[in-house]
This record gives structure tokens, sequence and C-alpha cells, in this order.
């Protein structure tokens, strides 16, 4: 070996076939690496596909199965709702979208759910005036012609009718303040899960899970949106339908956010990030409202439960003394 290293100093011309022959082996090689190296980005796209499959797969079996037995709990012990709605004939109000925009709103969804409610509404009128002219004929007997009795029969009937609708319009109201109370956290949390690279569906789906202890409705509203957007075609109407059941200002701003962001291509998390900011704005800025509106509204309990012991209080040494 130091023979031929020591020939090849002496002579170097030799060196010319063995730096040829490196060469060539180089380019060789340099020219197989495309061939050889294999396509991971490919095979890495082509198995998160599969794997959103298989999720929408998983997520639309569970949705049919839970609204199956959902079905299945409801129909059993509300025949007879039913049967009140078919014997008054009140099909003609199964159309009336404000009814079921308001029960979406409260948090009851689908068909029966409408019919539960107009019959309901009838249930509680008949009842009511029912028992009010009971309990005033014959429990209190008042002495009033039959006419006062009718009108106290009906009044009480009107209140039984009402009823129902005070009721989801207080639940509507209770819902929307937990949901705007909670967003802005639930967005940051969003926002956290959109830039560790989760997809929004499950971005979605963790963010329900973690504020379910907070927020329920919150949490059961965005769990089915989740469902919506694994078995949907288009996500807009997945957004959209989120919009239509919590009725804010917030969240439609920020599904319009999100169909925006999907449509143009821009960066999810830079719109979740400004979104987020706006919500907490918003919040704070309803927090000094209604800060700013207690001084007028604590006027009338000072002047009639402070201002007549702040008075007794300095005017009984006096009369005591002129007593």
């Amino acid at each position: 070996m130091l023979d031929f290293l020591s020939g090849m100093i002496e002579n170097p011309e030799r060196l010319i076939p063995v730096m040829a022959g490196i060469a060539g082996i180089a380019g060789v090689v340099a020219a197989a690496l495309p061939l050889l190296r294999r396509d991971t980005l490919a095979r890495r796209l082509s198995s998160v596909a599969a794997e959103r499959s298989r999720m929408a797969a998983r997520a639309r079996a569970q949705h049919t199965t839970e609204s199956e037995a959902r079905k299945l709990r409801r129909n059993a012990p509300r025949r007879s709702l039913q049967v009140v709605f078919e014997a008054f004939n009140l099909s003609a109000k199964l159309d009336d979208a404000e009814i079921a925009k308001n029960l979406r709103r409260a948090g009851f969804h689908g068909h029966r759910a409408v019919i539960q409610f107009l019959a309901l509404r009838v249930v509680m009128m008949v009842v009511f005036g029912v028992v009010a002219l009971f309990y005033c004929t014959v429990v209190l007997s008042l002495p009033f012609a039959l006419p006062i009795h009718l009108i106290i029969a009906l009044l009480a009937a009107a209140a039984g009718y009402g009823g129902p609708a005070l009721y989801l319009k207080n639940r509507v109201t209770k819902r929307q303040n937990e949901i705007r109370r909670n967003w802005p956290d639930a967005l940051d949390l969003m926002l956290i899960c959109v830039e560790s690279g989760m997809s929004i569906e499950n971005a979605f789906q963790k963010v329900a899970e973690e504020v379910g202890s907070a927020s329920p409705t919150l949490a059961e509203e965005l769990s089915l949106t989740t469902a919506e957007l694994a078995y949907l075609q288009d996500r807009r109407t997945a957004y959209e339908g989120l919009a239509r059941r919590t009725d804010l200002e917030a969240v439609r701003g920020v599904v319009t956010g999100l169909i925006q962001a999907e449509k143009y291509g821009t960066p999810l998390g830079r719109t979740l990030r400004v979104l987020a900011q706006e919500s907490r704005d918003q919040r704070m800025s309803m927090a000094e409202k209604k800060a700013a509106a207690l001084p007028p509204k604590l006027t009338v309990p000072m002047i009639l439960f402070f201002l007549p012991v702040l008075f007794a209080v300095i005017l009984a040494p006096s009369i005591m003394e002129v007593m």
C-alpha cells in the first residue's frame, strides 16, 4: 500500500484515472438518489386522508346512534302530548320558523320539540283555566257573579298559555349569557389547539371537552358542530348552524372569520387570534357598561331603605329630648 501511494506521488498522472472513476461513481449516485428517495409526503398525506375518513365515519356512526337513542327516549313518554297535538289540529303552526328558531336557541332541536311545545301550551291553558275556575267557585266560594269567575278563569288560561313561552325566553337568555361569558376563553383554547397543529374538527372537539366543566351549554354546541363538520359535505353549513343556534354577535363574527379563512386560504391561527382579542374586548366593555349602570340602579334602594334609617338615627335623640 505504501509502495502504491509512493508511486502515485512520484507519478501524479496516475491519479487521473482514479479521480475520473470517483467522479463517475459520484455522478451515478447523484442521478440515482431522486429515484431511490421514498415519497414520504405523499404517504403522510394519504395516511392523514385515511385517518380523517375513519374519524368522519366514527362521528357519523356515533351521531346516528345518539340521535336514534334520543328519539326513542323522547317518543315513549311524550305520547300524550302527541295525542293533544293531533286532537287540537296544531299542525298549521309547525311551519312557524320563529318557534323553531327559539327552540333551537333554548337547546331543543328537532321536529318533535315543536310538537311538544305547541301541545304543552294548550295543556297548560286548559289546566290553568279549569283549576282557577274550580278554586274560585268551590274552594274560595267568592261572592261574584258567573261572568267574573269566567273572566278570572280566562286570565288564568292566558297565563297558562303564555307560561311555556316565558320559560322558553328565560332559557334562551340564560344560555346566551352563559355562552357569551365563556366564548372568549373557548376561542383562546381553540387558538392554542390550531397553532399546535390540530385540524379545526379536532380543535372543536378538544375545546368542547375542556370547557365542559365551566359551560355545559357551550360544550354541547361545540360538540354538535363537531358532529356536523364530520358528516356534512360543506363546512360552511356547520358553521352557520352554530351561529343560528347561539344567535350571538360574537359567535357570528367568528363563524364569518372561519368561513372567509377557509374560502381565501388565510392563516386560521391569525384569524382566531384577532377574533379572540375582539371577544375579550367586547366582554370587558360589557362589564364596564354594567358597572357604569350600577349607581343609577342603586338610587331607589338607597332612598327607600338607607335614608329613613339615617333620618331615624339622626332625629331620634332630638325627638326624645323634646318629649
